[in-house]
């Protein structure tokens, strides 16, 4: 009766260490996916911030209680919706929409956290997105971004912005800033 009982429990403290474990990943290739070659696109446009009158597009949600002391802003959020355009002028033909936020985050200059979906509305893109993550400094004139993925046509992209202000919205409440994007994507 012992080598019986002796057996069970052997056999039971057996069969934990010989399954085969559970796992939460599994390796693809690519190509399964119906990935093919991968291309560089170029994207040229105009992004508008209109931060005043009844059709604003940024809008401020947030702000600590020095940002109005500030001389960099540091606190404030904003969200936006800026359309995007082919040409400077706001009443061109419109390819997309900037939705996200920034948030003021430098004490020393006006420096912004940007985080942006570039929704593209026309085309061949249309229905996909670019997500820009990253620093945006805004005195030096071109300022340089990551693209740090995207949906839809720009699953698994990578890459950068480059903005430089057109115009700034200091008298008008419209700031209009010139983008080239640069993205990898399959």
């Amino acid at each position: 009766m012992d080598s019986i009982f002796f057996m069970i429990l052997l056999f039971s403290l057996l069969i934990p260490a010989t399954a085969k474990p559970e796992t939460f990943s599994t390796r693809l290739s690519p190509s399964e996916l119906g990935f093919k070659k991968e291309k560089l696109t170029h994207f040229h446009f105009y992004f508008h911030d209109i931060a005043t009158g009844p059709n604003a597009t940024a809008v401020r949600v947030a702000e600590a209680a020095m940002t109005n002391k500030s001389s960099t802003f540091f606190g404030a959020v904003v969200v936006i919706d800026n359309p995007l355009t082919i040409s400077p002028e706001i009443n061109s033909t419109v390819v997309g929409r900037a939705e996200g936020f920034f948030a003021a985050a430098s004490q020393s200059e006006i420096a912004f956290a940007m985080v942006v979906n570039f929704a593209f509305t026309k085309g061949k893109y249309k229905g996909s997105n670019l997500s820009l993550l990253g620093r945006n400094v805004i005195h030096p004139g071109v300022r340089e971004m990551p693209i740090v993925g995207g949906s839809g046509i720009f699953r698994y992209s990578r890459g950068y912005a480059l903005a430089k202000t057109y115009t700034s919205g200091s008298n008008t409440g419209h700031a209009i800033i010139e983008y080239n994007v640069y993205v990898f994507h399959y």
